[in-house]
């Protein structure tokens, strides 16, 4: 390993305390570069196969308990740049993220500096890198619709800026034409009232808060919604509310969301996610297809 880099480096981390169910097992190695030039030099320095995995907030993940056996880059706290650069009236105003900046504090952004469509970001539980690599949504919104262009680092540690266009991507999946990943995206949006925008955000966080377990350990949804239904009110019908495996039960408020009560297994949990699916298959003839990734 090169020694050029100067972040956090550590060795059989436990990965529980960075994701949002505070479950999981312990990484190889974790590192958290101190800037865009430290990963660079960190990443240059890795073996050609050294496994990796990236991790923002930690939420829509579920590291299984065995842990991963590689690499974890973390870069909440390190990609959080924003700023405005470009603003035409007729385009819209164009906004550079990072990939470690909060999907909520790009909805705030955004309304400060007089821009609508934004607002969805403010319900998704992730970072910009997470939202781009799964094209994640809320509220009727998905992240790609306003994507003009990203910034990707391959295993070399190399840079470039890639088009909108040279991804194919659809409802939460995003295929990435080589073994890349996201530093950060150039984002559209169009002016409009900033008052309604915030207004706007405030009425999406109410909703969010009176209809999902807000503030306790779950990912996020867990399950894409099939065409045409909610897994939610699919999962409901089951009458599998409240059911429990471990540590893990399903959420009394939201079913589409699995709560870690009682120091759940990633275990836990995955079994759980595999009842419901039997069950569902079994009522309603439905394949339920997880939205949270599997690692480890």
């Amino acid at each position: 390993m090169d020694t050029k880099f100067s972040g956090i480096l550590l060795y059989n981390e436990s990965l529980a305390p960075y994701t949002s169910w505070h479950i999981g097992g312990m990484a190889k190695q974790y590192f958290r570069p101190r800037d865009k030039q430290d990963l660079i030099n960190f990443m240059q320095g890795l073996a050609v196969d050294e496994p990796l995995f990236w991790l923002g907030l930690g939420s829509n993940v579920l590291i299984r308990d065995n842990g991963f056996a590689g690499t974890v880059i973390h870069t909440l706290k390190m990609l959080e740049n924003i700023e405005v650069i470009e603003h035409r009236d007729s385009e819209g105003l164009v906004i550079d993220v990072a990939a470690g900046v909060p999907c909520a504090k790009i909805a705030r952004f955004a309304a400060k500096h007089g821009v609508v469509g934004a607002e969805f970001f403010a319900g998704i539980p992730g970072t910009l890198g997470g939202a781009l690599a799964m094209n994640a949504g809320a509220f009727g919104g998905e992240t790609w619709e306003h994507v003009v262009s990203v910034e990707v680092i391959n295993r070399q540690g190399q840079t470039r800026r890639r088009t909108k266009e040279e991804y194919q991507v659809g409802y939460r999946s995003v295929i990435i034409p080589t073994e890349e990943w996201f530093l950060g995206a150039k984002l559209r949006f169009m002016p409009g009232d900033q008052v309604a925008a915030k207004q706007r955000i405030k009425e999406l966080l109410q909703r969010r808060s009176a209809t999902q377990p807000i503030g306790l350990l779950s990912c996020g949804s867990v399950f894409r919604n099939p065409t045409g239904k909610y897994a939610a009110e699919i999962i409901e019908a089951s009458k599998l509310k409240g059911r429990r495996i471990g540590g893990a039960e399903v959420s009394r408020k939201h079913a589409n969301f699995i709560i870690n009560v009682d120091n759940a297994s990633a275990t836990d949990v995955e079994n759980l996610i595999a009842e419901i699916q039997q069950q569902v298959r079994k009522d309603h003839r439905v394949d339920l297809e997880p939205e949270v990734k599997f690692i480890g």
